[in-house]
Parts: C-alpha cells; sequence; structure tokens
C-alpha cells in the first residue's frame, strides 16, 4: 500500500464532513459540526497546514500540521520550529490494519526532511488505539498536559527517534 498526502482543497469538505461523523472518528474529535467548523475555518489559518491522507490515491483521512501558539501553552517550552500533528483515518475497515503509524511514521519522515526539530501530539490519555499508533510510529509518551480540550497525553518524536522495526500486515 502506497501512502502518500496532498494539500486539503476546497472540493474535500464534503468527505470531511462525512467523515466526522463516523463513530471512531467522533468518539476523539467530539462534535461533528463543530470541528467541521474549526478544520473549515482554519483553512486560511497560517500556523495550519492540512493534508488528505491518501492510501494507494484514495482519500482515506485528514492530517493537519500546525506551529505551536497560545492554544498549545500547556505543552510547555518547546525547541523553535516544533511542529504539533493530529490525524485521523477514515473508514472503521481501515481500522487496526497498522495504516495509522504507518501514516504517522511516513508524515514525520516527510516533515523531517525540512529540518524540523521536533513533531508533538497530543491524544486523550483514554485513547489506547491513537496512543498505541504514535508509539508504533516512535514517539515518546512525555507527560500529561493541560489542554482547552481537557486533559491530553503529551508525546514527541525527534529526527533521531526511530520506530521498532515491526513486521507489515499484508
Amino acid at each position: 500500500m502506497t501512502i502518500r498526502f496532498r494539500r486539503m482543497t476546497d472540493g474535500d469538505l464534503p468527505a470531511i464532513r462525512n467523515w466526522l461523523h463516523q463513530p471512531h472518528i467522533r468518539q476523539w474529535w467530539g462534535d461533528p459540526d463543530e470541528q467541521y467548523g474549526l478544520i473549515d475555518g482554519d483553512r486560511d489559518e497560517p500556523a495550519m497546514d492540512q493534508y488528505i491522507l491518501l492510501m494507494d490515491d484514495d482519500a482515506a483521512g485528514y492530517l493537519q500540521c500546525y506551529a505551536l501558539t497560545q492554544w498549545n501553552e500547556g505543552f510547555g517550552p518547546q525547541p523553535a520550529e516544533t511542529r504539533g500533528i493530529d490525524l485521523f483515518i477514515a473508514g472503521q475497515e481501515r481500522i487496526g490494519r497498522g495504516h495509522g503509524p504507518r501514516a504517522i511514521r511516513a508524515f514525520c519522515d516527510l516533515v523531517f526532511q525540512h529540518a524540523i526539530p521536533r513533531i508533538v501530539t497530543d491524544p486523550s490519555p483514554a485513547n489506547a488505539r491513537a496512543i498505541r499508533a504514535y508509539e508504533k510510529a516512535g514517539f515518546r509518551r512525555e507527560r500529561l498536559v493541560e489542554t482547552p480540550d481537557g486533559p491530553a497525553l503529551l508525546m514527541s518524536r525527534e529526527p533521531g527517534d526511530l520506530p521498532p522495526r515491526q513486521s507489515e500486515p499484508s
């Protein structure tokens, strides 16, 4: 399976609206209408880059990569140019098949080519599936932090952090 990313366009908004209603996404991202408004509103935000995850050229999810701002003050001091990421994979049939760790690893590899010193993420401490996916992609658990959305587990990856070798599902 080939994993790629392309910039999100206006034409992706109907799919994103639909994806946000999927139960496995809604569980962690929250109210679909509210989240859609945030994603749509961030299209002109200079600190936010938005991507569509492609699996074998099929749109299969959403990823946002952002510069740390006042919104992320709870993360504590971070190296200059640190970026944060959040993502979801669309389609329940894609869950639990190793796509998340592969997509996260692939995106991190791309970002690190641009001299970014660190990537952070902040899943809910109760979201074991996301935490496991980030760990498989080489992220380390740092500490619990308080965010505007509530408690989160701060996780980070730096260019030298290599994910453990694992077999790829067929």
